[in-house]
């Protein structure tokens, strides 16, 4: 709480304007005696903070109850705050934008604590032999947290670790959920970016935890799981096709003709230069196309597909269906998707 003035008199000059006798304010003991002023006496006891010939920033601090007004209650405090901190308040005549260091009381607890924090905003500046502080270095609050390690913006950047195993976490969060701006503009995580990166190792792990426990069947053929859904995936499309076609022959005969596709679409293919690679090739059926016929693996397999199916075959039909397999049926099909797919 501010000290009051004291209680020896005060004594006041006034000048008359508007028809109104108005108190001079004319030197610091002015102000520091203006709580003893008769409110009687005052033009006004309330102002706005916006919209005057006055710093709004100022008034914004001084406004403690953010209604958007200063008032007199309010005015007194700050000078309070000031008398407690400043040997004068002559410097607040002044007008100046800068301040001494020595005008600041030690002898106060509110003077030495503003001092403290004055030398503390100078070093972070690098100015810390400065005799003077100014406004604009202690409201750029970037500046001021550049050089310090902890700032109070509750983001925890690397430069605030305090071992190399802890700075590589920081940036690892960072990276891995996105960094959050410190005041100094350095990428960092909060509180809450530190829960959310803890909560999905958690389920990572339980993933992880789950999966070896159900390795068999998640990874049924260990490390050659990957090649044998790779060789599945690259035919999936194609072998669906192919039992689809045999489903609607086996539904209306009438269907079996044209879904082996017409003899004139071969005829107009005739008369190129052809290769297993060729787009027309693949493009007709995997093989040919009759009710409820097991589709063929080895022979009787469209050429623009035998590689695909002979890696199907090695890396996916023999080491989980058995060797020897020369033809697939739907229902084995089925099977391999239920364990590949």
């Amino acid at each position: 709480m501010p000290t009051p003035s004291g209680s020896s008199p005060h004594r006041w000059r006034f000048f008359r304007a508007g028809g109104l006798d108005q108190v001079r304010l004319e030197t610091g003991a002015d102000l520091a005696h203006l709580d003893q002023l008769d409110p009687k006496l005052w033009v006004a006891l309330a102002c706005p903070v916006k919209g005057l010939d006055f710093d709004e920033q100022t008034l914004a601090l001084i406004d403690t109850d953010n209604d958007g007004r200063v008032r007199a209650p309010e005015l007194l405090a700050a000078l309070g705050f000031c008398r407690d901190a400043l040997k004068s308040l002559d410097p607040l005549v002044a007008g100046s934008d800068t301040l001494r260091l020595d005008a600041l009381d030690e002898a106060k607890p509110a003077g030495k604590a503003a001092l403290a924090s004055a030398r503390r905003v100078l070093e972070s500046i690098d100015k810390a032999d400065s005799a003077t502080i100014g406004l604009a270095q202690v409201v750029d609050t970037r500046a001021l947290s550049t050089n310090t390690r902890f700032n109070g913006d509750s983001i925890v950047t690397a430069k605030t670790a305090a071992t190399p195993e802890l700075e590589k976490l920081i940036g690892e969060i960072v990276a891995a959920l996105g960094g959050e701006e410190d005041r100094s503009g350095a990428p960092g995580v909060s509180q809450a970016k530190l829960d959310a990166f803890f909560a999905e190792l958690n389920e990572l792990e339980a993933w992880s935890k789950k999966a070896e426990e159900s390795a068999a069947e998640l990874l049924p053929l260990g490390d050659k799981t990957a090649a044998a859904a790779a060789a599945f995936a690259a035919v999936q499309a194609k072998v669906d096709d192919y039992f689809t076609r045999c489903r609607l022959a086996a539904f209306d005969p009438r269907a079996q003709a044209p879904l082996n596709r017409a003899e004139a679409e071969y005829a107009a293919i005739a008369d190129k230069t052809l290769s297993c690679a060729a787009d027309e090739v693949a493009s007709f059926p995997l093989a040919r196309v009759e009710p409820g016929r097991p589709l063929p693996l080895v022979e009787e397999v469209n050429p623009g597909w035998s590689a695909r199916m002979a890696a199907l075959t090695a890396d996916a039909v023999a080491p989980l269906l058995g060797e020897g397999q020369r033809a697939l049926t739907e229902g084995q099909w089925e099977e391999l998707r239920g364990k590949l797919a």
